[in-house]
């Protein structure tokens, strides 16, 4: 069975492009780095929750809810096939009981903060937006696109970021958590315009507060669909 079983829902992507050397003390053992035509970046993700369940069972009260992550992307030679994966910087959700399982269980870096969501649409294009409150202030992603769906292109920069369905986390020097994601592929929506107020040295530390001062490199908005998350593993 799986651990648990969902579906994201308009998932608001900003990926930023960087210096592979800022995340260096983040890659968890046994896995690398994994680059775009040479780039390396971190996405900073917003989306919904919906319909979950633990173990198959639905939990009151923690079966629709916000997330907002900011993550990174490696792979992992296993047997001589490349598992390609995310590593989270930071996953911010508004329910308690969902950040000590995930911290707890699969060693991640969960926090519980206040969040809200607004999702506009008309005849030519829908609006989505992310917001979460840090020390008082109100954070927020949000992203104008069409109103249609259309196919994520093959060898693309989209298919690259939303293409991963491995997750890692590291545990110490030496060992890190490996888990399954599994989901079909996803349909993106073209991103008219974005606007983007995020204080990322006061959300995920000073050493990423040069995100302020930059552009991501590119927007997306995908529909998402239902997932699971399978059971961890140790690697090393």
């Amino acid at each position: 069975m799986s651990f648990l079983k969902a579906e994201w829902r308009k998932l608001a992507f900003a990926n930023y492009r960087i210096d592979p050397s800022v995340l260096e003390a983040h890659v968890p053992p046994g896995t690398e780095l994994d680059l775009w035509n040479g780039q390396c970046f971190v996405s900073l993700i917003g989306f919904m929750f919906t319909n979950t369940k633990l173990l198959g069972v639905k939990i009151p009260f923690h079966t629709t809810f916000e997330e907002v992550n900011l993550r990174f992307y490696v792979k992992r030679l296993d047997n001589g096939v490349w598992k390609r994966g995310v590593v989270f910087i930071k996953e911010i959700v508004p329910k308690p009981a969902l950040s000590f399982v995930a911290n707890t269980i699969y060693k991640e870096h969960y926090e519980t903060l206040r969040m809200r969501h607004e999702w506009n649409e008309n005849a030519t294009e829908r609006s989505v937006k992310y917001q979460w409150r840090k020390k008082k202030q109100w954070q927020s992603i949000q992203v104008i696109a069409d109103i249609h769906s259309s196919e994520i292109e093959e060898h693309s920069e989209t298919e690259f970021i939303t293409e991963h369905y491995w997750g890692y986390a590291k545990i110490n020097e030496e060992y890190s958590n490996e888990y399954e994601v599994t989901h079909p592929r996803w349909r993106q929506y073209r991103v008219k315009s974005y606007e983007i107020d995020t204080d990322f040295a006061l959300v995920y530390g000073e050493e990423f507060a040069f995100l302020n001062a930059i552009s991501p490199a590119s927007v997306m908005l995908a529909e998402g669909s239902e997932i699971t998350v399978e059971g961890k593993k140790k690697i090393r």
